[in-house]
């Protein structure tokens, strides 16, 4: 998918909402326990009841790869189904992959070649060889960590390096990397006072915002600061929107919680 394509998306839509698809089978309903694959009917009755409100779906992998390989074909199954059914769909695999340019490769492979992602999260901590091997697919993007919004994001982000904060340094060497255009960044929205300082840096990237909702991030806040004329924005919401209810209505009740965001955005986009 190309960037032009997720813009008219939301245009059309009117929504920058991306939903991450973090399943716990702890907290599913529990009806769902006794099908086959309770991961991936979870997940295709939440797309089906929200596909027309958001524009994007994360699934985080560690929620799948720690079922082993019955949680990796859940996976496969989810984005095949999204693929198949909802092209027009933006997906994201959370991944946070990053290790040395031949690994690298092959994780780029697995996620765009074998399981059709458009894009993937990276973690950018061992330098560019370490990420341009993802940027070399073809309308493919990568997401890179910038400044997240947990609690350890003050440990190294924000300290200075030479009179300049790390994950400004991250994000302005990151621009001079092959195929530079094809990276988004993921800012967390609890650092809604930080967006400033990065639209001065990447003014035309879209940004990946987890931490509204559940974590408390303002919708309101993000958009004022970090906002572009082409939106530049997909704020993620997980669980406050998938386990609305743990009940038969789960579905139901996840696409209220949707609807909500959605609605908000739409008069923000006014």
């Amino acid at each position: 998918m190309t960037t032009q394509q997720l813009q008219d998306q939301i245009q059309s839509k009117k929504s920058f909402l991306c939903i991450g698809l973090d399943v716990d089978l702890n907290k599913i309903p529990e009806h769902l326990l006794q099908t086959e694959d309770p991961i991936f009917e979870f997940n295709k009755a939440i797309i089906d009841a929200t596909h027309d409100l958001c524009v994007s779906y994360k699934p985080n992998t560690a929620f799948y790869e720690a079922y082993g390989i019955r949680g990796w074909q859940s996976l496969e199954k989810t984005i095949h189904y999204i693929n198949e059914k909802y092209p027009e769909i933006f997906t994201i695999a959370d991944a946070k992959r990053g290790d040395i340019g031949n690994t690298s490769s092959m994780y780029a492979r697995a996620f765009f070649k074998d399981l059709n992602f458009d894009s993937v999260t990276v973690a950018p901590y061992m330098g560019k060889d370490s990420v341009e091997p993802f940027l070399a697919f073809e309308d493919k993007h990568t997401i890179m960590l910038a400044l997240t919004s947990n609690e350890g994001a003050f440990d190294f982000q924000t300290q200075n390096v030479d009179g300049t904060e790390l994950y400004k340094v991250v994000l302005e060497t990151s621009k001079s990397w092959k195929n530079s255009e094809n990276l988004m960044y993921v800012v967390g929205a609890t650092k809604a006072e930080y967006f400033t300082e990065i639209r001065k840096i990447v003014p035309d990237s879209f940004l990946l915002v987890p931490g509204v909702g559940a974590q408390g991030g303002s919708l309101a806040e993000v958009c004022k600061y970090g906002m572009n004329e082409n939106v530049g924005l997909l704020i993620n919401s997980s669980r406050g929107i998938i386990y609305a209810s743990t009940a038969a209505d789960f579905a139901e009740k996840a696409r209220e919680e949707a609807l909500k965001l959605q609605q908000e955005m739409a008069t923000i986009l006014k």
